[in-house]
């Protein structure tokens, strides 16, 4: 089984999926913030753990995508 998650704000959204492997459960995660002048910043990434179940996956990665919403909102990582 395959779990999809996303969490949306006015500018930003974070949106998760899970799949099965050989190692466990990966989660893949996309970040994307808007700006007002229409543009807008997407980031892609991996999960760097796997995990036994699809529910502790997609937790982890809403949480690991709401981590790099706060920290690129905050100007502490320029990407």
């Amino acid at each position: 089984m395959s779990l999809k998650g996303s969490i949306d704000g006015s500018d930003w959204t974070v949106s998760c999926s899970t799949e099965q492997t050989p190692r466990g459960i990966e989660c893949s995660i996309s970040v994307e913030q808007r700006n007002a002048d229409g543009g807008r910043f997407m980031h892609r990434f991996k999960h760097a753990h796997t995990y036994n179940n699809e529910r502790e996956a997609i937790l982890a990665g809403l949480r690991e995508g709401m981590t790099w919403i706060r920290l690129k909102g905050s100007n502490t990582i320029s990407v």
